[in-house]
């Protein structure tokens, strides 16, 4: 018997499953799957739809962080996140910006996307880049019906999109913002996209690398390096021609760590993956058997668990090319009882919780609004195949706060603004350095041998719903729709990852379908509870598919919250 009813069933077939953050990037990995490409192809062809789908979300010059599973148990993570271009004066946002990071081409770093994609290509899949791309081109060049999340995205942020009349004859046509149902086309961005395809054609006779090569080099050494670079330099930012010529996404390991007999992977702390995995642990170091789901004692031991994990996050977590980030000892027994042991479950701690292993770092002010401003982006896109291939992969970079490059239809990841303007900070800026970024794809390896990759997209709020879903269908036991629609809270007690890094302690949002003795009771506790609705797109979005070697089956879930489905076959 369920426990929350679902508005959704979980979706299940025999070969292989798909969850993405928007139907049509869904079916388009689908199609791919049953024309025979595998796990890598079809996670491609989503996450660059994505891109076109969910253009206030995710830009197809953006970043596109990577977690892949082969059958044969490799693991490995395409990071997928640009660095600051080398000619960046350190000091710039301090001397020239008040310390702030400011909207437009300053806060580009070298866009990832692109590589991201052909790089998976290359190694692990079997198609070229034409048969992947084709759908995002068809999406961007014949349109598609605007949803609701979109129109009101847009419209929130229409004085924005007005700064740049480039913007605004894409994001507002016609003068205004788009209305729900009514067609978005994205004609430059097609033409971008074609030309890469076309690039790959004209090399086809060397061989499918060859093409794949020569996609590549139409973005990233072709007309369009030279568009993108002319356009920035004409307004006043640093990217240059050879930053897109060395570009390449570095090949990491995952962090993995045991956890009831399953394996949980994330990616590096370059990304906030490894505070999902310190998260966990605290939480379970706490306790969580006897715990009845979204209880009062539960949902204090989550938040909680989280406020130490995403402290240590801001004290720790940096591009480790450029700082040692103490990983095993955050993840070591150690600390993490340490961290427990500072857990008072009768009180919720105010704010950001003290450094452990040292390196604190200034705080900004405390901020009083009814809820913080949150930034919507990113998207995310879990695939498995019928030959045990596991894709996972989480998309982003928004529309508003950076010039699309004119006539390209190309907005160039504007994720420096996850970088601190303080070089001192930990995850400050420095030329060739990467921001700490939020988007995060996860991958656990089930005890009896299934696959689960699963993700969101929600900023800071990320590794929060995706911990309440993995335990959802981990220690509760839920179906995956079912743990994916439960209700959820989300922590503010940190400074956030995006400009200007708002700090909100004791802050707690909560879905209002979490009944009201509950919430009085966490706000007994100290918690400042701040209802959401019943159901919010600001709890995120988590995609799940899951494998289960015992009935042959492969399970998919999507997040009604956004636009999202699932498919199976």
């Amino acid at each position: 018997m369920r426990k929350y009813a679902t508005g959704r069933p979980t979706i299940s077939g025999t070969r292989h499953a798909i969850s993405a953050g928007h139907y049509l990037a869904a079916g388009a990995g689908f199609a791919i799957l049953e024309a025979g490409g595998n796990a890598v192809d079809a996670g491609c062809a989503a996450g660059l739809a994505l891109g076109v789908l969910q253009p206030d979300l995710v830009s197809v010059a953006g970043v596109a962080p990577i977690m892949i599973r082969l059958a044969d148990g490799r693991t490995e993570t395409i990071a997928g996140l640009g660095h600051w271009p080398a000619s960046l004066p350190p000091d710039v946002f301090m001397r020239e910006h008040g310390g702030q990071m400011p909207p437009g081409v300053r806060r580009m770093v070298v866009p990832a996307a692109p590589d991201a994609w052909i790089q998976a290509l290359e190694r692990h899949g079997t198609m070229s880049f034409g048969d992947i791309a084709a759908a995002a081109i068809r999406f961007a060049g014949e349109g598609f019906a605007t949803y609701d999340l979109l129109a009101e995205s847009i419209a929130a942020h229409e004085a924005e999109y007005r700064t740049w009349p480039q913007n605004a004859a894409i994001f507002l046509p016609g003068g205004r913002a788009p209305s729900i149902g009514e067609k978005f086309v994205q004609a430059d961005l097609a033409r971008s996209l074609s030309y890469m395809v076309a690039e790959e054609r004209k090399a086809a006779g060397k061989g499918r690398a060859a093409g794949l090569a020569a996609a590549h080099a139409a973005f990233y050494r072709g007309d369009l390096a030279r568009e993108i670079t002319r356009f920035v330099a004409q307004e006043g930012g640093f990217l240059s021609m050879q930053d897109l010529a060395d570009y390449r996404s570095r090949i990491e390991p995952v962090v993995a760590r045991r956890w009831r007999g399953h394996e949980v992977m994330v990616c590096g702390p370059w990304c906030q993956g490894p505070a999902l995995l310190e998260a966990l642990l605290i939480a379970e170091r706490l306790g969580l058997d006897g715990l009845a789901h979204n209880s009062a004692d539960y949902l204090h031991v989550i938040t909680e668990a989280l406020k130490g994990a995403l402290a240590d996050r801001e004290y720790h977590f940096t591009d480790p090319a450029f700082g040692h980030v103490p990983v095993e000892e955050l993840l070591s027994p150690a600390h993490v009882a340490a961290r427990a042991a500072a857990v008072d479950m009768a009180r919720a701690h105010p704010g950001l919780p003290e450094p452990i292993l040292g390196r604190g770092t200034a705080l900004p002010a405390e901020t009083r609004a009814a809820l913080p401003k949150v930034e919507a982006d990113t998207s995310y896109v879990a695939v498995v195949d019928r030959w045990g291939n596991a894709f996972s992969a989480t998309p982003s970079d928004g529309s508003w706060n950076v010039p699309v490059v004119p006539g390209t239809g190309l907005v160039v990841s504007g994720r420096g603004s996850q970088s601190r303007p303080d070089p001192a900070h930990p995850s400050g800026v420095a030329p060739g350095k990467r921001p700490r970024l939020t988007p995060n794809p996860a991958m656990v390896v089930t005890r009896d041998g299934g696959l689960m990759p699963f993700g969101t997209p929600g900023g800071d709020v990320q590794i929060q719903a995706m911990l309440q879903v993995m335990l959802n269908i981990l220690h509760f036991g839920m179906e995956v729709q079912e743990a994916i629609e439960a209700p959820r809270v989300a922590s503010y007690s940190f400074p956030s990852s995006f400009a200007p890094y708002e700090y909100f302690p004791g802050r707690l949002a909560v879905e209002s379908r979490i009944p009201e003795a509950v919430r009085d009771e966490l706000a007994a506790r100290g918690h400042e509870v701040k209802p959401w609705p019943g159901t919010t797109w600001l709890a995120g979005s988590v995609e799940v598919v899951l494998s289960d070697p015992a009935s042959g089956l492969n399970h998919a879930g999507a997040d009604p919250r956004r636009p999202a489905y699932a498919m199976a076959g």
